[in-house]
């Protein structure tokens, strides 16, 4: 116990608490996850956050003081997705095969992203700000960020959407590509990626290597679309 004592003083004196609190909120929703049976309901993400949400509402922690600690994980962010290179490198030749289809695929989905989000939002009287700062919710966060302060978003709001647009399309996506009868796991990982970014990206990689290439490469591909036609849509449109 003093053992435990010690490493809990060390540990509240210093910004690697919040990163402990972050890696065993990810690990107890991991747990959860696996004990639901992989239950795409019980994503890891979305139960680390709410652990993580209600610690700092508990604790009156305020979110700088908590990005001091978690800022590493924000750093691995990076290598992470250049990581990603390694199943799509695996199953180079089945992308290869599927080239002009995975293009059309991934342009009429960055497409239907952005301007459906931008209709529902018009269509519920947003503001302008919030409209634009909504837009890219379908991108992997740092680039949807970009795009938004660009715009005259708000990056804060953009990385909100980002995060939910990711969890919801992870939990609802694959039950949803199961109802379609949506069998071909590379059309899975495509649809996943383009919807969902990083965290569908995941969750493509927990069940099929095939699918999670596919992922990784429209979860790719889609922020390029995304960054060079929503600044031109938004000149047209506004």
């Amino acid at each position: 116990m003093q053992g435990l004592r010690d490493i809990w003083v060390y540990l509240s004196a210093s910004p690697l608490l919040h990163l402990t609190l972050t890696l065993a909120a990810y690990q107890a929703g991991s747990w959860l996850y696996r004990r639901g049976n992989l239950n795409p309901l019980l994503n890891p993400v979305l139960l680390a956050v709410i652990l993580i949400v209600g610690l700092l509402f508990a604790t009156g922690t305020p979110y700088p003081t908590y990005f001091e600690g978690a800022q590493f994980v924000h750093f691995l962010l990076g290598p992470a997705t250049v990581a990603l290179a390694i199943p799509l490198y695996k199953q180079f030749q089945v992308v290869k095969r599927s080239a002009a289809a995975l293009l059309a695929s991934v342009l009429a989905g960055s497409l239907t992203a952005s301007l459906s989000a931008v209709g529902i939002a018009w269509a519920l009287g947003a503001s302008h700000e919030t409209i634009v700062s909504i837009a890219p919710k379908s991108v992997t966060a740092p680039v949807a960020m970009g795009i938004s302060e660009r715009l005259g978003g708000l990056p804060s709001l953009t990385a909100v959407m980002v995060l939910l647009t990711g969890v919801f399309g992870a939990m609802l996506g694959p039950p949803l590509l199961n109802l379609l009868r949506i069998r071909s796991w590379s059309a899975r990982g495509l649809a996943i990626g383009t919807a969902s970014h990083g965290i569908g990206t995941a969750r493509a990689l927990q069940v099929n290597e095939v699918a999670g290439a596919f992922s990784g490469l429209a979860m790719g591909l889609n922020a390029l679309a995304t960054a060079l036609l929503l600044p031109l849509l938004w000149r047209v449109l506004f």
